[in-house]
C-alpha cells in the first residue's frame, strides 16, 4: 500500500496555515466517550476493536465532539496495528482497510457535522500511538522496550502507509513515551505527504522514559514533516513548563491535550481522584504559545465545549 493518493478535494486549508492564525481545538478522549455510550472497551484493541465490530460509535463520537466546538478529530487507530489485528485473527488485507476506515469515519463526522450547521474549518488526525499501546499493558507510559530505534520504525512504517493512504490532514504522532520512538517516529513520517504532530506523554519536567524535554523537543526543530510539538497524556499542572521548553527549544506551534487530572489505579481498573482541568489553565497554555489545545483521557465533549467557547472569546470569534 502506497500513500501517494492526494487528500480529498473537500480537504481544507492545511492545518499548519491555521496554526499561523489562531488557535485551533481538539477534541476530547475518544474511550471516555465511547464508554459514556455504553461500549465495552476492554479488551486489547481498546476503541480500536469497534472499527471492525461498530463503525458508527466510532462516527458518533466524532461527531460529538465536533458539535461541541473541536475543530481536529483524532482518529480511533491509536492502538489499531497490524500485529494487535493480527492476534484476532484479522489479515494484514483486511486490517489495512481498517487503518483507513478509522480516517473515513472521522470524515464521515465532518460530513454530519457540516449538515448540522458547524460551518468552520475542521480536520482530521490519524493517530499513531506508541508501541506499548500495542502491548496493552501499560508500557506506553514507561518506554524503553528493549527495541532499537530500527525496529520501532519498522513496526511504525506499514501502519502509517495505510492511515495516510486514505488521506488525512495530519498524523497526531502521540503519547510518544521516550527519544527512542520518537526518532523512530520522526523517521517513520518521512515521504509519506502527511504533516504530523509530535507529542509525548511526560510526568513532571521529563518524559515518562525519564529523558529531558529540551532533549526529547530539540529532535523535533528541524523536521520539515512537524508541524507541532507538545504533549498529551499527562497531568494538566505537567503541561505549563513543556509548552514554554517546546517553543523555546523548537520555535514551532506547540500542542497540548492533558489527561483530566485523574489518576488511573491499575489494581482496581478505575479512575480515582478529581478533575483537576480548567479553563483557566487553557488560557495560560495559550498565551505560553500552545496554539492545539484539547483534552486526552476523561476529557469529554462538555469540557471541549468550555475549552472552545473561552478560546474564540478570547481570539473574537
Amino acid at each position: 500500500m502506497t500513500s501517494e493518493n492526494p487528500r480529498p478535494s473537500t480537504s481544507p486549508a492545511p492545518l499548519a496555515e491555521a496554526l499561523a492564525a489562531g488557535t485551533v481545538v481538539l477534541d476530547g478522549g475518544m474511550s471516555n466517550q465511547l464508554e459514556a455510550a455504553g461500549h465495552d472497551l476492554s479488551d486489547e484493541l481498546w476503541s480500536a476493536r469497534l472499527l471492525a465490530e461498530r463503525p458508527e460509535a466510532v462516527t458518533e463520537a466524532h461527531l460529538a465532539y465536533f458539535e461541541a466546538g473541536a475543530d481536529v478529530a483524532i482518529t480511533a487507530s491509536y492502538q489499531a496495528t497490524f500485529e494487535g489485528f493480527a492476534r484476532r485473527g484479522i489479515d494484514r488485507p483486511r486490517a489495512a482497510r481498517l487503518l483507513g476506515l478509522s480516517v473515513e469515519l472521522a470524515r464521515e463526522a465532518m460530513a454530519r457535522a457540516r449538515t448540522k450547521g458547524v460551518d468552520r474549518q475542521l480536520w482530521v488526525a490519524a493517530s499513531v500511538g506508541p508501541y506499548g499501546a500495542m502491548l496493552a499493558d501499560g508500557s506506553e507510559y514507561r518506554g524503553r522496550y528493549g527495541l532499537t530505534v530500527q525496529q520501532l520504525e519498522r513496526f511504525h512504517r506499514p501502519r502509517m502507509e495505510a492511515l495516510a493512504a486514505a488521506g488525512p490532514d495530519v498524523f497526531a504522532l502521540e503519547t510518544v513515551p521516550d527519544t527512542d520512538e520518537a526518532t523512530a517516529l520522526l523517521r517513520a513520517v518521512r515521504g509519506l505527504g502527511v504533516p504530523a504532530w509530535l507529542s509525548y506523554t511526560i510526568e513532571g519536567d521529563r518524559t515518562r522514559a525519564g529523558q529531558q524535554l529540551q532533549d526529547a523537543f530539540a529532535l523535533a526543530a528541524d523536521a520539515d514533516e512537524v508541524i507541532a510539538v507538545g504533549v498529551n497524556c499527562c497531568a494538566p499542572q505537567d503541561v505549563p513548563a513543556a509548552v514554554e521548553t517546546a517553543a523555546r527549544v523548537t520555535g514551532k506551534p506547540v500542542v497540548v491535550y492533558p489527561n483530566s487530572g485523574e489518576r488511573w489505579d491499575a489494581t482496581s481498573r478505575a479512575w480515582d481522584g478529581r478533575s483537576t482541568f480548567t479553563t483557566e489553565q487553557v488560557l495560560a497554555w495559550q498565551q505560553s504559545g500552545a496554539r492545539v489545545i484539547g483534552g486526552c483521557c476523561r476529557v469529554g465533549p462538555q469540557a471541549i465545549e468550555s475549552i472552545a467557547a473561552t478560546l474564540r472569546q478570547q481570539q473574537g470569534h
